[in-house]
């Protein structure tokens, strides 16, 4: 028999599920999928770049398993698919070094690759059925989204040239926001913080469409080229592998997003950064994500959206507020224990200089707002 508490939890929990349109953080296993075209003829040689590569990644903390497929119809399609205990661990592998390192092997004979990845929502039959109830997570309830795909590229500017790079970034011209039928870019929101470049840009439809339409556009590649001179790692755009490079080295992923439902009429868009102790940053994105939660189920909260961003140790919060921002900046801060773990995952020196000083509440930390250089939307976004 179900209780009233129980129905009330249930109803609470749904509705938190519905806020929350985008995690990483639900402890489902996570199924990724790498759909691969292999040039004509270099299919052994991508074999064996696969046997090297899965050898590699069987020690990785996390990963549980992989296959890989190739297409009966056409010999130069193949899928890779891997199994995670989480997303967490795999996006801290798939963002370092020693990823772009294990991989290079495969980029000589594959033409083109897109990586898809899915939680597991639910799961029937098979070897998996008969393992202890409770041994693996399956994610509660779907999410609900907005339609919106997020994703974010960052990157560092040479010490001094900051000014410069605003200016540029700031002055072009919007491009062509329709893709085709089914994808627009519908908001490119820019910000800086010291010599730190953010860009965070919302698609609907295809965002990987997106992403390759907008770097033919004219006035994007004038500004891409224009910046070269400035950026901290060298790159080529005309070196398609060079680009492809720095480009996986520039993603920042959004890792959570979380809307109060309130009218949004007269929000203000605001970057926060929170720059991470080294090899802390997942778990820093992942306590302002429950905050973020806790803030967006409050009726009186100023915050009506924010997404997180984590790559590594940098960690920004893109939110959307109507009121004082300061009152979001260390979001909620409800939980005693949770406020004085985020302050200590903080990297004091990386705050300005602003220490971690003991007796200082979280909350009265100085995390830096990130200067708006420019935030465009599509009229008919």
């Amino acid at each position: 028999m179900t209780t009233t508490s129980e129905r009330v939890s249930e109803s609470l929990m749904r509705e938190a599920s519905q806020r929350v349109s985008q995690s990483v953080f639900d402890g489902s296993r996570l199924r990724v999928v790498l759909l691969v075209d292999v040039y004509d003829g270099a299919q052994q040689q991508f074999l064996e770049a696969y046997e090297q590569l899965c050898n590699q990644v069987a020690s990785v903390p996390g990963h549980v398993s992989d296959q890989l497929c190739q297409s009966i119809e056409n010999p130069s399609q193949w899928l890779i698919t891997s199994e995670w205990e989480s997303a967490p661990p795999f996006l801290t592998w798939v963002n370092s070094e020693d990823h772009v390192r294990m991989v290079e092997p495969l980029h000589s004979c594959v033409r083109d690759t897109r990586s898809l990845r899915f939680h597991v929502v639910r799961e029937t039959g098979g070897p998996a059925a008969a393992v202890e109830p409770g041994a693996r997570v399956l994610q509660a309830s779907p999410r609900i989204g907005d339609g919106l795909v997020r994703h974010a590229l960052t990157f560092t500017v040479k010490p001094g040239s900051e000014e410069t790079v605003a200016a540029i970034l700031a002055g072009y011209a919007s491009p062509e926001s329709r893709v085709d039928d089914t994808t627009q870019l519908c908001r490119t929101s820019l910000f800086m913080h010291g010599n730190r470049v953010v860009r965070a840009i919302e698609v609907r439809g295809d965002l990987l469409a997106a992403l390759r339409h907008v770097a033919k556009q004219p006035e994007v590649r004038a500004v891409e080229e224009a910046i070269n001179p400035y950026l901290e790692q060298d790159r080529d755009l005309d070196d398609p592998e060079a680009a492809r490079l720095f480009f996986t080295r520039a993603a920042l992923p959004a890792v959570h997003h979380v809307t109060s439902g309130q009218d949004s009429a007269g929000a203000v868009r605001q970057a926060l950064y929170y720059p991470a102790r080294e090899g802390r940053g997942m778990r820093l994105a992942e306590l302002l994500a429950r905050q973020d939660v806790a803030a967006a189920n409050d009726p009186q909260t100023p915050l009506l959206r924010s997404t997180i961003f984590q790559r590594d140790d940098v960690v920004v919060r893109l939110v959307d507020v109507r009121g004082d921002l300061d009152n979001v900046a260390m979001p909620g801060l409800s939980d005693p224990g949770q406020a004085t773990e985020i302050a200590e995952l903080l990297d004091a020196e990386a705050l300005d200089g602003a220490a971690l000083k003991d007796g200082v509440p979280a909350h009265h930390l100085s995390v830096p707002r990130m200067a708006l250089v420019t935030d465009r939307q599509a009229p008919d976004a």
